[in-house]
């Protein structure tokens, strides 16, 4: 089974850094990813860069040079956040270089920062937490990083976003609820702390939890591949402990797998 998890425009002269649940960063310049047709399937990742048995893409960011003064900021699924300056993943190396240390973790996102945003952090439990990425202290590749948020129970990170001006924080779960939040609702903490709640999780588990314009568009994919493309305007807005309302209708047994940004 595959799903869409993201979708961005970039051109034949820039690279997409691939980062895996292991933790390992990977880059492509965009003119060696074959163009296909639009209903195509496409060519297996694992056909374009040296991955390991069971490594998976995590998150594709498009960058244009690593000569800016920008930052890659990952998130872990225990709650860990490292940043790392964008010129440490100039010079890449078969089968990858090390992004961030994991030792029995997971990385679940990345982002490309500008190094005075407010970062997002959302579980799967329904909590959420803001910050601002100046909390967390630059740091060379391969380290652990710092406490985003301190996870109660057996809840896991499944989201971080950059708060974008103009924005809402989407958050759908499981069985195809979801709602938009003002972000003004999400007052900005230090670093480390549990997070506010963020969604009612009667509705299921949290599967994603992004910033989002009324422009935007999503892509929601179900386990069993089923797709729909609505526009996020398309989403009530409503407050951080609501359980938002039905946005995708699912068969028995089927569940949402992914949401993807389109913008």
């Amino acid at each position: 089974e595959d799903f869409v998890t993201d979708l961005f425009i970039a051109t034949t002269h820039e690279y997409i850094l691939f980062f895996t649940d292991m933790g390992k960063a990977h880059w492509l310049r965009v003119f060696d990813v074959p163009s296909f047709g639009r209903t195509a399937r496409g060519k297996s990742i694992v056909n374009l860069l040296s991955l390991e048995a069971d490594e998976k893409i995590t998150e594709a960011i498009p960058v244009k040079s690593f000569d800016s003064e920008g930052f890659i900021v990952m998130a872990t699924s225990l709650g860990q956040v490292v940043k790392t300056p964008i010129r440490a993943y100039s010079n890449p190396r078969k089968g990858g270089i090390k992004a961030v240390n994991l030792r029995g973790d997971s990385l679940v996102a990345a982002r490309l920062t500008g190094g005075d945003q407010d970062l997002i952090l959302a579980t799967a439990g329904g909590k959420a937490i803001r910050f601002s990425e100046a909390d967390v202290r630059p740091s060379n590749r391969g380290s652990m990083g710092v406490r985003g948020i301190t996870l109660e129970g057996e809840d896991k990170v499944i989201c971080m976003d950059v708060v974008r001006p103009g924005s809402s924080l989407l958050t759908v779960t499981r069985q195809g609820y979801g709602k938009r939040t003002e972000l003004s609702e999400y007052s900005p903490h230090r670093r480390g702390g549990k997070g506010m709640k963020n969604i009612d999780s009667r509705k299921g588990d949290v599967v994603a939890s992004r910033t989002v314009s009324e422009e935007d568009e999503l892509m929601i994919t179900t386990k069993d591949g089923v797709m729909i493309r609505i526009p996020a305007s398309d989403i009530r807005i409503q407050g951080r402990a609501t359980q938002g309302v039905r946005i995708m209708r699912l068969k028995a047994g089927d569940e949402v797998a992914a949401v993807a940004r389109i913008n």
